[in-house]
């Protein structure tokens, strides 16, 4: 008698996917599923997804390597793909005009920042408030009042976009809701000047970075002070979650970065090299690296898993004042007080293009979505868009009276904001 063969059951029958959803940027599509009757989700990251992919050899890549793309999933995950692909196209020769110039503040302005969506951004302030502003029409929104300093950090909890935190030189943080404007919770413990805040990617904590050389995580929900990271010897002016928010990093004039376990607030690992205070540290989007940028005129790459260095990057003749990773972690770029910005790549480390034109310092640098457009903003009251991998630049978007200090790009990267010591900040789209 014939017997049937044993067939083990395969891993998709325990997990059921319930949809698929697109992440433009970096490329990725996200799958919710559900497994024991629980609704979780993960993502299948496609960063190096580029114009010529060959979209059916991606998709049977995909499905060999995920088993809850079934056959039956075949078309969808293709014309998935294939939005993706066009939307990395999109833009790509977007030219800025100006739309808006706002008298935003009384005194000059800090910082500024988008939600995810572009529809509002937030200004902060010497004038001690931070104003909640709409971008089409570039109406205020909402002026969160209740700090006692100069409101100097600035950040949505995107991808939500309900939350604002601002961090203040009167030592608070505040949350507010961005949708009324009214205050949830003040965050008091520190004991000098907030310069640095972030959200973690899941939106139930935030974190402070402190000149009293401490940084700090807050819950969102109860208001309550979580932990306090200690181990700097100087003041903390950056700190960064990297994608899972299971680690943050905090850079430091103190000339080192160290990377924390957010869950338990061990020091994981000490990042040793620089000879001179932190600008900038950051992770790339996979959080295999960390990118860190210093007043010593060099930037370093750095293993995230093991902490060791694997790259110091020179050619500057001044201070780095900022770096930044594209979205899909294969370019890096550093802006200097010597008025130049440069663009490496990643896997190579090498330096693929010089941006040469400012006539001062270059402040913040920021890639677009796609990855292939530059945004600087100087001292020389100008910001400019800059061509990422040739280095040319396409555009100087004048008209500030004053230094600008902050910029930034919307998730889709057709509008910019330009952020001045001149009281203004300006919507270019």
């Amino acid at each position: 008698m014939a017997t049937k063969p044993l067939s083990l059951k395969p891993k998709s029958e325990k997990m059921k996917l319930k949809s698929l959803l697109l992440r433009y940027y970096p490329p990725g599509i996200m799958l919710e599923y559900e497994k024991h009757g629980e609704l979780k989700t993960k993502s299948i990251d496609l960063l190096e997804l580029g114009p010529s992919t060959d979209v059916s050899a991606l998709v049977e890549e995909i499905q060999k390597a995920e088993p809850l793309i079934t056959a039956s999933r075949t078309e969808q995950v293709r014309l998935l793909v294939q939005r993706l692909q066009a939307k990395l196209g999109q833009h790509i020769n977007h030219i800025f005009y100006l739309f808006k110039v706002l008298r935003a503040h009384i005194l000059p302005l800090t910082n500024v920042a988008l939600n995810k969506s572009g529809s509002c951004f937030i200004t902060g302030s010497y004038d001690r408030t931070c104003k909640v502003w709409d971008t089409r029409s570039g109406e205020e929104l909402h002026t969160l009042e209740g700090h006692r300093n100069v409101v100097y950090a600035i950040a949505f909890n995107n991808p939500y976009g309900d939350k604002i935190a601002t961090g203040s030189f009167d030592k608070t943080c505040k949350l507010w809701s961005a949708e009324t404007g009214k205050c949830y919770h003040t965050f008091r413990g520190h004991t000098a000047e907030i310069v640095c805040l972030s959200f973690n990617p899941q939106s139930t904590l935030v974190a402070t970075g402190s000149m009293d050389t401490t940084a700090k995580l807050w819950d969102i929900q109860s208001g309550e002070e979580v932990f306090t990271l200690t181990g700097h010897l100087a003041e903390i002016i950056s700190l960064s979650f990297d994608t899972s928010g299971n680690r943050i990093i905090t850079g430091s004039f103190d000339h080192t970065v160290i990377v924390w376990d957010t869950a338990t607030a061990r020091k994981v690992h000490t990042l040793i090299g620089h000879c001179a205070e932190i600008s900038s540290a950051v992770f790339n989007w996979d959080c295999s690296l960390i990118l860190t940028g210093s007043m010593d005129k060099t930037c370093m790459l750095w293993d995230a898993t093991n902490g060791k260095c694997v790259a110091t990057l020179t050619g500057h003749d001044d201070e780095i004042l900022d770096s930044c990773f594209d979205y899909a972690g294969k370019l890096f770029a550093t802006a200097s007080a010597d008025g130049a910005a440069r663009v490496y790549e990643t896997a190579t480390r090498k330096c693929i293009a010089k941006l040469e034109g400012h006539e001062g310092e270059i402040s913040k640098i920021s890639f677009n979505p796609q990855g292939n457009r530059l945004l600087t903003g100087s001292s020389d009251k100008t910001a400019r868009i800059w061509d990422a991998t040739t280095g040319q630049c396409l555009q100087v978007l004048e008209g500030h009276t004053d230094e600008i200090f902050s910029c930034a790009f919307n998730y889709k990267g057709n509008i910019v904001i330009t952020g001045s010591k001149d009281n203004t900040c300006r919507i270019w789209c």
